[in-house]
């Protein structure tokens, strides 16, 4: 995924696309089963902002981290 460079973010900062926002607001609903993971998920999981969890036996989802929750609540979805 094209990481969007603006120049008003401080140096290290990373800015989401569109498309991991709204992952990220999926994930908000219920975690997600690995395998029907996206690039989107995998750069979630990048920034910090996902982790894989254990989901019972043999399952294994995706989930929302503190630093994901923190940025939901910025946006004024939690």
């Amino acid at each position: 995924m094209k990481a969007i460079e603006r120049k008003d973010a401080t140096p290290g900062t990373r800015c989401l696309s569109a498309h991991e926002l709204a992952t990220l607001l999926v994930l908000l609903q219920a975690p997600l089963d690995v395998m029907a993971a996206t690039p989107d998920v995998a750069a979630l999981q990048e920034a910090g902002l996902a982790r894989v969890v254990d989901a019972g036996p043999g399952k294994t989802s995706v989930a929302i981290t503190d630093e994901g929750n923190a940025v939901l609540r910025v946006l004024g979805a939690r």
